[in-house]
């Protein structure tokens, strides 16, 4: 166990021992919750009981989130608490979606699968860059508090099927729609996470201005297809979540949105990447490509 190590304060980030303690941390506290709130509702899963009022199945659920939270509090401190908390959340989250998915009426089940893709990838964030990339895990790692316009992001992906389900109710009864998003969540998020663990060391949630001396330029694996593929997965995920809510109108906005935002990122990025690598970054532009449609990235005359 290394329960020894500190977090850096000047960095806020944690040394390699340490964040393996905070990975089965996070992934105790995540399982642990998902399972305690979902147990008291097995048996009317398993026999397909459904109470009157759908919403009902979900205020037990509350209580024991409330009282983890209390025990949380009680027993860790300091990052501890903090890990365990958003841990903690993104495992109440994921068993609601479950519920959603089991209790609630037709029209509502898809905002039960999406609730599970976001609260996994939001946790799995965190839990393979513990994995892949110890040295950088700090909590924002989460990407709970990515930014501003994500969380209006999402809010408007809620109001808009909350509207759709009420007004339109018709938008909603496509089913292979949705199944379309799952499929381009899973591709989206198997993407990401295989390119966050090829990249290892050399992966960070921001982009860099000046080169560590472990940052490696990676070419094998999954970046042997696309020199992107985190952007790549992430991308598609988000375009996936859309579809999966069959949100006419988010599905056009967080398109035309995400290729903007990845068309800028990527040409930051990649600016650095080529003071970094200099000739080999030339080479491997040459070689592969960014893998999002229409974005070449920093390319030198």
């Amino acid at each position: 166990m290394c329960a020894n190590s500190q977090r850096n304060p000047a960095t806020g980030t944690t040394s390699a021992c340490s964040s393996c303690y905070e990975g089965r941390l996070s992934l105790y506290c995540f399982v642990s919750t998902a399972t305690l709130v979902l147990i008291p509702s097995v048996p009317q899963i398993y026999y397909g009981i459904v109470p009157n009022v759908w919403g009902a199945v979900l205020w037990g659920p509350v209580l024991y989130y409330a009282l983890i939270n209390m025990i949380i509090r009680f027993v860790l401190r300091n990052s501890d608490y903090q890990v365990a908390i958003r841990a903690s959340f993104l495992g109440f989250a994921e068993a609601v979606s479950i519920l959603v998915i089991c209790f609630s009426p037709s029209s509502w089940r898809q905002f039960g699968v999406y609730g599970c893709f976001m609260a996994f990838f939001h946790y799995s964030e965190f839990l393979v860059i513990a994995y892949a990339n110890p040295r950088t895990l700090t909590l924002d790692s989460f990407m709970l508090n990515h930014s501003v316009h994500y969380g209006l992001a999402a809010a408007a992906s809620w109001i808009e099927f909350a509207l759709e389900v009420h007004f339109l109710p018709e938008f909603k009864r496509f089913g292979y729609i949705w199944l379309l998003g799952m499929a381009m969540c899973t591709i989206g998020e198997l993407i990401r996470k295989s390119a966050i663990i090829t990249a290892g060391r050399s992966f960070t949630h921001l982009v860099q201005n000046e080169k560590h001396s472990d940052h490696k330029l990676i070419t094998h694996g999954i970046y042997a297809y696309c020199r992107h593929p985190s952007y790549v997965g992430w991308f598609w995920w988000s375009i996936g979540t859309q579809f999966i809510l069959m949100n006419p109108i988010c599905i056009c906005v967080y398109t035309l949105v995400s290729w903007l935002f990845f068309h800028d990122r990527i040409y930051v990025e990649e600016y650095s990447l080529l003071n970094f690598f200099q000739s080999d970054y030339v080479r491997y532009q040459k070689r592969v490509d960014t893998g999002l449609p229409f974005i070449k990235g920093y390319l030198l005359e």
